[in-house]
């Protein structure tokens, strides 16, 4: 059957309609997708706002997420950072000085040999609160400084004495006893100790040149004590004067009780049958026992002190039926540098200077150099 033109065109119209393809015809392995799903495809395109909301909740997703990797990560930077910390030690640990101090360590039974300054500074840390101010830390450094210069020079039993780490010389403690003492408050109180030793470094105090034994303690009774009135021996710049600063101490006032029994075996004395016993004292100019007579028995009131070990020289006695009743002021011997008071004198903005010449009369501030060359030279 013959086709005329317009049947040729309309099969011709046909074929081209199968072969066009058409923008939602996307194919992914060869697998077109469907109707339904091609048309909410087309559909975001076309809408922002679908978009927008789409990509916030995406972001809201992900925000948990990244917020537990940041904190994992400044966590993990914190605790490095407070590693480091702990790791480097305020106190300097090698002081480059020449002089050093022999120390027999108690607990240990063995000799350290400990620069100086390093000494000095583990002493006014042992001895003086690192609360304290730091005008009356300087002081203390000056004075420990003072004390174990003083002592190398004149010891005559050895050319490198070894000195206690106890009460007998100065309290010495080292760095790791610190540590444990002081706990999560070593850091800065280390770094105000090594501020306030290093003020007054190779600094000491002499008299006529010569270095003085800067006795020191830690509360007076309202007076500091002459030397000669507790030690016997007359020193021209242990002189007593007022001390009004102790009274905030909270060592000021003691009291203390024993039994006739504990005062006869501590003092070496009889008071067993005594039903009311003899009491009288002499007192030197601070106030201080000169002399306790108890039942026709002399003593000194050091030696008091010393065999009871009340806390000061200055004391009453009471006697309550079998017992007696001792109330001191003050707390150590009373001669020299009270701590109390000159920590009291630097919160009125005193100097370490003047808190120095206060307690020790005539004094001046010399240099390891000038007062004691022979000694820095060995």
């Amino acid at each position: 059957m013959k086709k005329n033109r317009h049947d040729i065109l309309k099969i011709l119209k046909k074929k081209r309609r199968k072969k066009r393809s058409y923008p939602h015809q996307i194919v992914r392995n060869k697998t077109p997708l469907g109707k339904k799903r091609m048309k909410r495809l087309l559909l975001g395109l076309k809408n922002p706002s679908i978009l927008l909301i789409a990509s916030l909740m995406l972001i809201i997703l992900m925000i948990p997420s990244l917020i537990v990797i940041l904190f994992k990560n400044e966590e993990t930077h914190s605790q490095e950072d407070v590693d480091k910390r702990d790791d480097v030690p305020t106190e300097k640990e090698d002081d480059d000085d020449s002089l050093s101090v022999s120390i027999m360590r108690t607990e240990s039974d063995q000799v350290e040999d400990i620069p100086l300054e390093t000494y000095v500074r583990r002493v006014v840390a042992s001895e003086m609160p690192a609360e304290f101010e730091m005008e009356a830390l300087k002081a203390q450094s000056l004075a420990a400084r003072t004390y174990i210069i003083n002592y190398l020079l004149h010891d005559e039993t050895a050319d490198n004495p070894e000195v206690t780490d106890g009460t007998e010389h100065q309290v010495y403690k080292d760095d790791e006893e610190l540590r444990r003492e002081w706990g999560s408050d070593y850091h800065w109180k280390m770094e105000k100790l090594v501020e306030a030793v290093e003020a007054t470094e190779g600094e000491i105090l002499t008299y006529e040149d010569d270095p003085i034994t800067p006795a020191y303690f830690s509360t007076s009774n309202g007076y500091t004590e002459n030397s000669e009135d507790y030690w016997e021996q007359e020193i021209p710049y242990l002189r007593s004067v007022k001390s009004p600063w102790d009274e905030q101490s909270p060592q000021f006032v003691d009291q203390q009780v024993f039994t006739l029994e504990d005062v006869e075996n501590a003092l070496n004395i009889q008071l067993q049958d005594e039903t009311n016993i003899s009491l009288d004292v002499t007192r030197t100019d601070s106030e201080r026992v000169e002399q306790l007579i108890i039942n026709e028995h002399e003593l000194s009131g050091r030696d008091v002190r010393e065999k009871l070990d009340l806390q000061s020289t200055d004391f009453t006695v009471e006697q309550k039926n079998n017992h007696l009743i001792f109330t001191t002021k003050g707390f150590g011997h009373g001669v020299g540098m009270s701590q109390y008071g000159a920590n009291g004198m630097a919160k009125e903005g005193k100097s370490y200077e003047d808190i120095v010449k206060y307690y020790y009369k005539d004094v001046e501030v010399s240099t390891l150099n000038d007062a004691a060359p022979t000694l820095v030279a060995r």
